[in-house]
């Protein structure tokens, strides 16, 4: 059974999920290690690369979280692999004076590269994944600091605050992407408490990141500590980058968007588990159609979860 083409998604099925996968790659100070979940049945399947943001909790934002997300893509057809950034906690003991460090905003792209690039090992070490893989359809999700490093893989500029010299990091391979909760804008609106931490927030270029994206915002998402621009900074990926693009704002929700990390994490200042598999649901749908071109899979979403006395958000394009 291949993932199907038709108006929706394919019908939940288990998944198989495996962990840690441990990728070789010369000069990164600890292995790249990677979760994998699947579908347990389909063959032809679609990719999802999902890059975890820089939370508070030790283990979330690692291949260990964003259950919620990953879980739900994986049972409705498609290959979910998250690694382990170095920004990651869990590493933070092991990393703490490796170049790169604190924010490793290129090794956090060139992860995802890595993992393409070894993309027939992962196959062949995950048991029951062999043969499954339809490596011309590959997808990108990043959460947060996620979404930082999803905008330079989708073509997003960066001036390298070292030798100031623009830093393209764009990966063809990645036909489009979801940016959930991204940072925004540089220059004189980012001008909160943490913004002399990430500098490198505001060196981002959005002009020049032409692949297909979705982007995600909460109009309660509020980041006082990097701008006083409002929830409205998150959606400069949208409106800042060339189309095609799609916003979609999220109702009453918050940065972590109703809870997208992980399960019950007490971080989550919005618990909303229903906003979370409505996000979930419209991911994949977006995702399936810009892999399936023609596919009205996106459009039948939105059709299901925007209409009636209670929506979850709204949407627009470009």
């Amino acid at each position: 059974m291949s993932t199907p083409t038709t108006d929706t998604l394919s019908t939940p099925t288990p998944v198989l999920s495996f962990s840690p996968v441990v990728l070789s790659v010369p000069g990164r100070p600890v292995d790249l290690q990677v979760r994998v979940s699947a579908p347990a049945t389909g063959t032809n399947l679609p990719v999802i690369l999902l890059s975890h943001g820089h939370g508070p909790s030790n283990n979330l934002s690692s291949l260990n979280g964003y259950a919620p997300l990953a879980n739900l893509w994986a049972a409705h057809g498609f290959i979910v692999i998250q690694p382990t950034h170095l920004t990651s906690r869990t590493l933070s003991h092991l990393v703490a004076g490796a170049p790169g460090a604190p924010d490793f905003w290129r090794s956090r792209a060139e992860d995802m590269t890595h993992i393409l690039d070894q993309l027939d090992v992962i196959e062949h070490t995950v048991p029951q994944l062999a043969g499954r893989i339809d490596p011309t359809k590959i997808a990108l999700a990043g959460h947060s600091l996620g979404g930082f490093t999803a905008a330079l893989l989708l073509g997003a500029g960066l001036t390298d605050p070292d030798t100031r010299n623009l830093v393209h990091l764009a990966d063809p391979r990645i036909k489009a992407g979801v940016l959930l909760a991204a940072p925004g804008r540089g220059g004189e609106v980012l001008n909160g408490p943490m913004a002399h931490q990430w500098p490198i927030i505001g060196a981002v270029d959005f002009s020049t990141m032409t692949t297909p994206a979705l982007i995600v915002a909460g109009d309660k998402d509020d980041p006082q500590h990097f701008t006083d621009m409002g929830p409205d900074w998150h959606t400069d990926p949208y409106t800042l980058a060339p189309a095609p693009k799609t916003l979609l704002t999220l109702f009453d929700a918050e940065h972590g968007l109703g809870g997208i990390a992980g399960y019950d994490a007490a971080e989550t200042t919005d618990e909303n588990p229903e906003r979370v598999t409505a996000l979930a649901h419209l991911t994949a749908s977006y995702l399936h159609t810009q892999l399936h071109p023609g596919a009205p899979t996106w459009q039948t979403a939105c059709e299901a979860l925007m209409a009636g006395p209670d929506p979850v958000g709204r949407t627009e394009s470009k």
